[in-house]
């Protein structure tokens, strides 16, 4: 279709003549001219004036820039930036300052005693102006991020019908197909560079929410641009909306998905076909990330289109690397080599099923044969412990079936497989009962001890149940946060292994390269990454993962790494830069208000007052 070269410091394109719109090509070189004139003026002042009345055309005046959350500053427009966008009168007279600001929403929020609330608050700061939202959730990121996602998103989805306020995404209904692409087109930012998609059957532990799981995308996108910097116009929020089994919803007067059962077979894999193609249409080269697809679904669609389409599965691969990471971390605490590990996962789903092939691909990368390392890992679904002599095993399960004797329980299969580490994926909440945590203190000094599953009232046990049934002993992490507490004297801070730590870095370092996939391997080097930034000093604290004050700094370089490999592996279609840390860094939003008339008085030609 057309080829890009850079020659020294000139981009060539090349395309077919009969693929030129002359009107569109017109107005491009009528505006590459003008930025040639404008650089090269020998009077300052004027430049600046065509520069800046440039700019003033194409911002909206008056309430309309008030009500454009992308461009609204509120009470931060300045004197000047008043009186040329019609703004007098239409805000109170004083200009505050951003950190003013920020400390009016943090007293607001402070007030607010349900977390449901803050939730809700926190989207309307949104709605009305992202940059002070995300000046907000940046500076105070461990404080928000159980607001603004995991544990309080779930119960938002479970309530979000009727906490609904404004359309946060794109809703693709199983009645738009054959128009999905028409669909995608009427989003208002035309420059989407990564979507989050889900169809809401498996949100977090809780299940098929349907339409009301849009919390999930909108919250991830969320932390794409809070934790990885990518601009938060260049993201979009789906949910595709094929109906719901959930009959309480199906009977909510406030519902607003389709009321009826979910799409299956042809007709569910017609639609999201036509999603994928009309993403490549509409938005080139946007990055894909499926979220909360059934375990049926999930492994389908990944298996279908990852070599397709620049996409990649949350639930699968983010929750793998960063639990692969925790495990890294934990051998430091533990001793012995990844080889000598016996992985007990409870859930053979999308995160147990992702985190165990991860491991197998690490102990390959490692020198390890593929058939030593899958014997790691075992697994507990809910007929019990998967061995050979289990019939009806889907081809996932049977990767992981040893020849072993038969378990019936969780209990009965960390009595017979003795596991160093025990894994929760299966969005049931208790499982790691007293006595199954007291059997793995017996097994090991330390045990690994990680109850993954979302949200907070899903986890397989609590923090401090951990330490205590284990005598203090275990090395713990959790998907959702546990609260520190205090354990025979001594301050605990229990490790949260939330995919935040992952997916905005893979996000981000695939996009500043533009690669074509997203692999496996950008996941390996991601763990390792992760567990690698722990400091002396946090290790000492007993942390597994750096603490989330730190998530920008991880993800640029879990964003560098993964970049690093899309190169190694041909997939990058941007040229290198010499630096991929600094100019991956150059990409990353910083959330501060844009100075639309600039610093200069056109008429006077002197600094603004």
């Amino acid at each position: 279709m057309y080829k890009v070269q850079f020659e020294g410091q000139e981009m060539v394109i090349r395309f077919p003549q009969d693929l030129v719109d002359n009107d569109a090509l017109s107005q491009f070189l009528g505006h590459i001219n003008l930025r040639s004139i404008l650089r090269k003026s020998a009077f300052s002042n004027s430049a600046d004036c065509l520069e800046k009345m440039r700019r003033l055309e194409n911002i909206p005046h008056g309430a309309a820039i008030l009500r454009d959350p992308f461009l609204n500053k509120g009470t931060a427009f300045t004197k000047e930036e008043r009186e040329l966008l019609g703004l007098n009168g239409l805000l109170p007279p004083r200009v505050h300052t951003m950190e003013a600001q920020v400390m009016r929403i943090l007293e607001n929020l402070r007030k607010i005693e349900n977390d449901l609330d803050k939730y809700v608050y926190l989207n309307s700061l949104s709605d009305r102006n992202k940059t002070l939202y995300y000046r907000v959730l940046m500076e105070n990121i461990e404080e928000l991020m159980p607001v603004v996602y995991t544990p309080t998103v779930g119960l938002a989805c479970q309530e979000y019908a009727h906490i609904f306020r404004r359309s946060r995404g794109i809703y693709i209904s199983a009645e738009d197909k054959g128009r999905v692409a028409d669909v995608l087109r009427n989003w208002p930012q035309k420059d989407v560079r990564l979507i989050v998609v889900t169809d809401g059957e498996r949100i977090l532990g809780l299940g098929d929410l349907g339409a009301d799981g849009m919390g999930i995308p909108v919250g991830k996108l969320a932390l794409y641009s809070a934790c990885a910097g990518i601009h938060p116009s260049l993201s979009l929020p789906v949910t595709i909306d094929v109906g719901t089994e959930n009959k309480e919803l199906l009977e909510d007067p406030l519902y607003f998905g389709l009321t009826q059962n979910r799409l299956r077979g042809d007709a569910y894999d017609e639609l999201l076909e036509e999603f994928i193609v009309a993403v490549q249409q509409v938005f080139p080269r946007c990055l894909i990330q499926f979220e909360d697809f059934s375990n049926a679904n999930a492994f389908r669609l990944l298996d279908k289109y990852r070599d397709e389409v620049l996409c990649f599965n949350d639930d699968i691969q983010g929750t793998a690397a960063v639990a692969l990471a925790c495990i890294y971390s934990a051998l430091r605490y533990t001793g012995g080599s990844m080889a000598d590990q016996k992985f007990l996962f409870l859930g053979a789903g999308e995160a147990g099923m992702g985190a165990a092939n991860l491991i197998v691909s690490a102990l390959v990368d490692e020198g390890v044969s593929e058939e030593k390392a899958r014997q790691c890992c075992w697994f507990v679904d809910s007929k019990g412990l998967v061995v050979k002599s289990r019939n009806n095993l889907n081809a996932h399960k049977r990767e992981f079936a040893h020849d072993h004797a038969p378990a019936s329980s969780l209990l009965e299969a960390v009595e017979s497989v003795r596991p160093t580490a025990i894994i929760g994926v299966s969005g049931q909440g208790k499982m790691f009962t007293k006595e199954i945590l007291e059997r793995m203190a017996d097994y090991n000094e330390k045990p690994i001890v990680f109850p993954l599953s979302n949200p907070t009232t899903k986890a397989e046990c609590t923090a401090e149940d951990a330490c205590k049934w284990t005598d203090g002993r275990a090395v713990f992490a959790s998907g959702s946060p546990f609260k520190p507490f205090t354990y025979a004297g001594e301050k605990r801070f229990p490790a949260q292994g939330n995919n935040v730590y992952i997916f905005p870095g893979v996000g981000m370092g695939c996009m500043a390269c533009w690669s074509r996939k997203v692999t496996d391997e950008m996941f390996l080097a991601a763990a390792r990454v992760l567990s690698g930034l722990v400091t002396p000093e946090e290790q000492d604290q007993g942390m597994l993962l750096p603490p989330l004050t730190r998530i920008r700094e991880v993800s640029l370089e879990i964003a560098s790494a993964v970049a690093g490999v899309a190169y190694d592996q041909g997939l990058a279609t941007h040229p290198r830069p010499s630096s991929l840390e600094t100019h991956i860094a150059s990409l990353m939003y910083i959330p501060t208000y844009m100075d639309y008339v600039g610093s200069q008085d056109c008429d006077k030609g002197e600094p603004a007052k």
